[in-house]
């Protein structure tokens, strides 16, 4: 067998993993955890409804534009491979490593806070926490060693029971009627500082949450049918995401006034307590491990595609596009488990890793979508098995609305801009040395 076909990633995955997929890796403790603090920063039912639908819009517009640029390209690592195609190598190469780091960072804090929630349900293995975690990383590990198959239907079993459960939520919500909601007074004072300020570091945990979305797009290469399976599962999948999270906020604003919700750090928890008693917060704290699992794993599946991607085009170690007989490059998914190891031990706070993944995603989002016009320019005559729907206007406007969204982030997150500058400044030696040696 030659090497070039030994290394090949194969065409295993179809529509229902790449659904699986675009909600497991959306859907996490995110949408459990954050609508307190949005409530404490907005204090307005009707802004914070606007501001998760105006999330959901600018990701169906995102959807838009990816549907035609992952099925032109249909290559494992996403947005690298049309930001390298259109705007040059060292773009590409940029763009792919700032990918990687947000979508490596996840695992290894989705292990510590599934092992905090064991606890919570196991309280005899508090002193067990980090040896939880990190066994919890290795049998992710073997899981994805054996094959990509058997990471698919982990993905799916676990997404579908991840919907049930926040379907469950959200209708036990709207059947109580314990308490009437006082009604919410309207916030004239929308044009503060403050509120502004508010408002873009809301808009950033909201992206935070819906970050995952394009997840489909890193395994196309592995899709039996791209062509037809990626816009539908982008589009379908947004949908339904869209739609949990709204009716997950509305639905907690039913059984909570905003001011109680408010001074809540897990909000879902508090309202079950309400719904459910004091067995209320293991019931959420089961659903938050489904989806944690869920994510995990979805986490667990995309860095290694990312690096395989890199490492076929020289910006990582040529070992990186080792390919098992299961599909799964094996090399790749080992140095991002070790990755996620590491970080196990030296992670940051839920926040500070939430609003930095949405800060560079929103970065390689609008770089993806200025390729998409570019690619449109230079390459007229390329293979386009989907076109974006209004184009250009649908894509002019996703990048207008993140260059929008990236000077708000700035504005309320001065020390992760510094961070991504510092990550830019150090990655253009880097690419000189790699290129040079390539």
């Amino acid at each position: 067998m030659s090497d070039s076909t030994k290394n090949q990633l194969k065409k295993t995955l179809g529509l229902s993993f790449n659904i699986a997929v675009l909600i497991g890796g959306t859907i996490g403790v995110g949408i459990l955890r954050t609508p307190g603090t949005i409530a404490e920063m907005l204090n307005n039912y009707w802004l914070i409804l606007a501001c998760w639908l105006f999330g959901g819009l600018y990701v169906l517009l995102g959807a838009n534009s990816y549907s035609e640029l992952a099925t032109m390209l249909p290559k494992a690592g996403g947005s690298y491979n049309y930001i390298k195609r259109a705007l040059g190598e060292y773009a590409g190469f940029l763009s792919g490593w700032y990918d990687y780091i947000v979508n490596a960072i996840p695992p290894a804090f989705y292990c510590i806070v599934i092992s905090e929630y064991t606890i919570i349900l196991f309280p005899q293995l508090a002193n067990y926490s980090t040896v939880i975690s990190i066994s919890l990383l290795i049998a992710f590990v073997l899981l994805h060693l054996s094959g990509v198959k058997n990471g698919s239907v982990i993905q799916q079993i676990t997404s579908f029971l991840k919907v049930i459960c926040f379907v469950a939520l959200v209708l036990a919500c709207f059947l109580y009627s314990g308490v009437e909601v006082p009604p919410i007074k309207t916030d004239n004072s929308i044009f503060q500082i403050g509120l502004i300020f508010g408002f873009f570091k809301s808009l950033q945990l909201i992206i935070g949450t819906y970050n995952g979305w394009n997840a489909v797009c890193f395994f196309a290469e592995e899709n039996d049918n791209p062509s037809k399976n990626i816009p539908k599962s982008l589009y379908s999948g947004v949908l339904l995401v869209v739609a949990i999270y709204i009716l997950v906020n509305a639905a907690f604003f039913h059984v909570l006034p905003i001011e109680t919700l408010a001074k809540s750090n897990l909000a879902a928890a508090d309202v079950a307590k309400i719904l459910f008693g004091e067995s209320g917060a293991k019931i959420v704290t089961v659903i938050s491990i489904f989806s944690l699992i869920s994510i995990l794993n979805a986490f667990m599946m995309i860095p290694p595609r990312i690096l395989y991607g890199l490492s076929r085009d020289g910006f990582f170690i040529e070992k990186g596009t080792t390919v098992n007989k299961g599909g799964t490059p094996i090399v790749a998914l080992l140095i991002s488990s070790l990755f996620s190891l590491l970080l196990i031990i030296f992670v940051g706070s839920f926040e500070v890793l939430f609003s930095f993944a949405a800060f560079i995603s929103i970065i390689v989002w609008g770089l993806a979508y200025y390729s998409l016009i570019k690619l449109r320019k230079s390459e007229p005559d390329m293979t386009r098995p989907y076109r974006s729907f209004w184009y250009p206007w649908s894509t002019i406007i996703a990048i207008i609305v993140s260059v929008g969204l990236l000077l708000g982030f700035i504005y309320s997150d001065p020390i992760g801009f510094a961070t991504i500058v510092g990550i830019t400044i150090v990655s253009y030696p880097l690419f000189l040395v790699l290129k040079k040696k390539r």
